[in-house]
């Protein structure tokens, strides 16, 4: 079996690889346009600043070429095609032509005015926010008072959700007594329709969160051998929510803001940032078919904590925030409230992304284990944990045991998911592993591990298997 092709090594201009540019496609179908176009051939005016800025007209189906301009130190996109993704197929070719290294897109130039008009407007934006960033102590409480104008206005709105919140749980509780009243096989026969009528009650009452939990439920019957025991499970951490909700004002604050996150209240950055080299681990989408989830995973080369950015795109749109895989970014995160909360908002990154070096320091299976139960006594709810394995095999079981990550020290196993047994990722894994013990970083709960990202033995190359 051929090995996966790596990413992290980056020549001396950091420029990234064709898997770093096509990682941050937003869906498979731009990744094989973007491919298409990665070539000199429909590109003209090309050209790489010495500031990380690459641009190029790229020949379409009308009379005028698109005009495509990237800041790889964002990254952020702009081009003047009429795609609604982000980024388009024409920024994703652009990147790659500028990955080849080629004499297509020569180095040292100065953008052509419609290009630098857009980087000068960045530059003069982050300018702003850096300044805005650097007098926030002196101004801290003109941006409080600015932030929430009509206070009194704005606590009747949160008061009035909450009574509508309130009354949403009492009507889910109530179905989730006709639940067991009616015993599991009335679950089977009932179908999807009742529990999605259901959640359509917990949109109506502002509760989101909720309404996903009441549409998990009405999948579950359907979801093959073991069911009833899953249905149970769930909808007795949904009542949990539900009592955890109509006692929030009782509970201490950490878990308070867990249980309004959990809900579907917004969650909101609280704390002080923090500044540190973080590694992109993982990235990657997931979509419920109206709104389209960004999950990125970071970790700090000098605090040794993981962070997770969420980004949203609704309507159809792919998130904007990108950060390129296997690389390094000097950034500040702000970290959000809650107990068990790992999620952070991107903050002021200094300079251009480097190769991010060796991976982070993995642990043993029993450990990742323990640190996914330790982070369950703070939130219930909590589906997954990211862990570093370290000297583990990709091994398949026997007898339709599925795979797991055995560990050759301790022996222990962990059992892939089964989202992670479909993918393509798990042959990449498997070709890196050769039968011998490598690292991988990825979620660890109780549907088992989600392997992100591997490392092999004989280098530091990521692997991304998403």
């Amino acid at each position: 079996m051929a090995r996966p092709t790596v990413v992290g090594m980056i020549d001396p201009e950091v420029r990234w690889t064709a898997e770093q540019v096509l990682a941050l496609a937003p869906d498979d179908a731009s990744r094989k346009a973007g491919g298409k176009l990665g070539l000199a051939g429909p590109w003209s005016d090309t050209g790489a600043g010495a500031a990380g800025a690459v641009w190029g007209l790229c020949k379409g189906s009308g009379g005028k070429p698109y005009r495509t301009v990237v800041d790889t130190a964002g990254p952020a996109y702009k081009c003047s095609c009429p795609s609604r993704k982000f980024p388009c197929k024409h920024a994703l070719g652009l990147l790659l032509l500028w990955a080849s290294g080629g004499a297509a897109l020569p180095a040292g130039g100065e953008p052509p005015g419609w290009a630098g008009e857009w980087l000068a407007a960045r530059e003069k934006r982050a300018a702003r926010e850096k300044s805005a960033a650097a007098g926030a102590g002196a101004a801290g409480a003109a941006a409080g008072s600015a932030k929430a104008a009509d206070p009194e206005a704005a606590r009747r709105r949160a008061e009035r959700r909450a009574v509508r919140i309130s009354a949403g749980v009492g009507e889910l509780e109530q179905r989730l007594a006709d639940l067991l009243r009616g015993g599991t096989a009335g679950a089977e026969q009932q179908g999807y329709g009742l529990w999605e009528e259901t959640a359509a009650r917990m949109v109506d009452a502002q509760a989101p969160g909720l309404a996903s939990r009441a549409r998990e439920l009405g999948a579950i019957p359907r979801s093959g051998p073991g069911w009833p025991g899953r249905l149970l499970e769930e909808a007795a951490l949904l009542h949990l929510l539900d009592r955890a909700w109509l006692g929030v004002e009782a509970l201490p604050e950490a878990l308070a803001a867990t249980v309004r996150t959990r809900v579907g209240l917004p969650s909101a950055p609280a704390g002080e940032q923090i500044r540190d080299t973080w590694s992109v681990l993982a990235q990657y989408d997931t979509s419920d078919g109206k709104l389209t989830t960004r999950r990125i995973w970071l970790h700090g080369r000098a605090t040794g904590r993981f962070a997770l950015l969420l980004a949203f795109g609704a309507a159809g749109r792919s998130p904007e925030l990108a950060l390129p895989l296997g690389l390094a970014v000097d950034a500040r995160i702000s970290p959000h409230a809650g107990a068990a909360q790992l999620r952070a908002s991107w903050g002021e990154q200094f300079g251009t992304p480097e190769p991010m070096g060796a991976p982070p320091r993995g642990a043993g299976v029993a450990s990742a284990v323990a640190a996914y139960g330790s982070a369950l006594r703070d939130d219930p709810w909590l589906d997954a944990w990211p862990a570093v394995l370290s000297g583990v095999v990709p091994v398949r079981g026997s007898e339709g045991a599925g795979w797991r990550l055995v560990d050759a020290s301790e022996g222990t196993a962990l059992p892939l998911t089964e989202g992670a047994v479909e993918r393509p990722g798990l042959w990449k894994l498997v070709a890196l592993a050769g039968g011998r013990p490598v690292t991988v970083f990825g979620e660890c709960g109780h549907r088992g591990f989600e392997p992100l990202a591997a490392w092999s033995p004989e280098a530091a190359a990521m692997v991304a298997l998403v």
